[in-house]
């Protein structure tokens, strides 16, 4: 309801069309107002026109001719109907206290045929009618059951002469005028709208296929892999000599320098990614050399110096840190590269009850806590890696959270999905660190620094396999509570299950 409050939510075409209506609207007003006041000008000029001949008949009657007639001080004879004068005409004639004439109609004569006279007038149409100035205007006077006339006055040597016609045959055209031509205007209006629609709707079809252009190019996944950016708007809707045509042709320049763009990005992103794997892949021999050099030291028979033998461990102890650094940059490097994991069936039950001892046994100050099904959760994938996603959400906890902070791990069947879940009672995770929480070498403040060690990859790990497994990894960090979920897509009925050996239970480890 609240876009058509305000004309701003409307679209284009609406509002092309409620222009329009408006515009005709208020030309039809224009028009028929004019055409209505010129009429009434023109019909109440006939009247008055009309009124001043009737007048003057009256001012100068003939006589009657008959002789039980009385001779008016007017000229002729006060009982005597002016010539010329219509039905429902109204003559007064005002001498002194005197007061003659009526109202025009049929009566029945001597003779048996009906002829114009007079029919008297009430006491109240009387007094309305004397009270008309003698100005020479002409006036509307309402005289309640007559209905409305126009009535003139004047002044004669011998009285006043008061003369009004019926103004109902002027209304009745002027409202019958007016009807037609609003009517006429309203059908003319319905008519262009509905044209005015067909016609815009139309004209503004281009416009829409370059919408759609657009639509479907914000649709392309263009954040990271190469991206094929064919989407562009019809050769037909690019004429630059025309609105529309020149929003489809910059839209399509835009098109060609993103698609160039992204081009190029994915060039660098392969780059960098084979670098890295390279790099990796060629560090670990070294690395491994330190690590041999280091440990035969130890077992030299020839005593150490103490110095030495700590410089040793420590050169030992960075060793093994940037061995694990380079294992997941390689690994993230494999996942990016789209390297194909293992599709076979992985009882997650246990490889939480197996990475929650080997958390135990690495944090055994933390109290570790298990939430299992009754019935084994099967999924399809590699167990390696997903024993890999378990692991390190379970380090994460360890690492970034006090020693005596419980952690809960458990997993469910839920539709169609095997969902993992993390949650410890620690200070939780900084509102600005949420948004890139996943994404690699991201760190914490002091809270959740990295004093055991941490590469900043575990995370991106996490997600980067449950991605190439189909799933997706969600967190929710408030102080107190931590938790992620993994979804995974669980194995189909039609995949044979393992036998299961043993009947899961809710297990505690301490």
């Amino acid at each position: 309801m609240t876009r058509w409050r305000s004309p701003a939510g409307w679209s284009l075409r609406t509002r092309l069309i409620a222009m329009m209506i408006a515009l005709l609207s208020v030309l039809g007003v224009v028009v028929g107002g004019v055409a209505e006041i010129y009429l009434h000008k023109s019909l109440y000029q006939q009247l008055d026109d009309q009124l001043n001949e009737t007048a003057n008949r009256a001012q100068n009657r003939p006589p009657a001719g008959r002789s039980n007639q009385q001779p008016s001080p007017f000229g002729g004879w006060s009982d005597r109907v002016p010539p010329g004068a219509q039905e429902g005409d109204i003559f007064l004639y005002l001498t002194g206290t005197d007061i003659e004439g009526g109202t025009v109609g049929l009566a029945l004569n001597e003779d048996g045929n009906y002829d114009n006279d007079f029919t008297d007038l009430s006491p109240a149409t009387i007094t309305a009618l004397s009270g008309i100035a003698d100005d020479g205007n002409a006036v509307d006077v309402d005289l309640g059951s007559l209905g409305d006339y126009r009535a003139l006055s004047r002044t004669t040597s011998n009285g006043v002469v008061v003369v009004a016609l019926p103004l109902a045959d002027t209304q009745q055209t002027l409202l019958a005028v007016a009807l037609v031509t609003g009517g006429a205007v309203l059908i003319a209006i319905g008519v262009a709208g509905w044209a005015g629609a067909v016609i815009i709707r139309r004209t503004l079809k281009p416009l829409n296929r370059v919408a759609a252009t657009a639509t479907r190019v914000s649709e392309l996944r263009l954040d990271r892999g190469e991206v094929e950016l064919a989407q562009r708007v019809p050769p037909g809707d690019t004429d630059p000599h025309t609105e529309v045509g020149a929003v489809g042709a910059a839209l399509n320049r835009m098109l060609d320098h993103v698609g160039n763009a992204l081009e190029a990005r994915h060039a660098s992103e392969m780059q960098v990614r084979q670098f890295v794997a390279d790099a990796s892949h060629e560090l670990r021999t070294p690395l491994a050399a330190i690590r041999g050099y280091a440990e035969l030291s130890r077992r030299s028979r020839q005593p150490v110096p103490d110095e030495i033998s700590h410089v040793m461990r420590r050169v030992e102890s960075e060793a093994q840190r940037m061995t694990a650094l380079v294992e997941d940059l390689l690994l993230l490097a494999r996942l990016d590269a789209g390297r194909p994991l293992a599709h076979d069936p992985v009882d997650l039950t246990m490889l939480l009850v197996d990475a929650v001892s080997d958390a135990h046994a690495a944090g055994p100050q933390h109290t570790w806590q298990l939430d299992l099904p009754d019935e084994p959760v099967t999924v399809l994938g590699d167990s390696h890696r997903l024993h890999q996603v378990i692991a390190n959400l379970l380090a994460n906890a360890r690492t970034h959270t006090p020693e005596g902070t419980i952690v809960i791990a458990g997993v469910r069947a839920q539709g169609d999905a095997a969902v993992i879940k993390v949650v410890d009672g620690g200070p939780g995770i900084p509102a600005d660190l949420l948004p890139r929480i996943f994404e690699r070498f991201a760190r914490g403040d002091s809270s959740r620094s990295r004093a055991a060690g941490s590469t900043g990859l575990g995370l991106s790990i996490v997600h980067a396999v449950v991605t190439a497994h189909g799933g997706r990894v969600e967190v929710a960090s408030v102080p107190g509570r931590t938790e992620f979920t993994v979804r995974l897509p669980l194995q189909p009925v039609s995949q044979p299950q393992p036998q299961a050996v043993h009947q899961y239970v809710p297990q505690v480890v301490q």
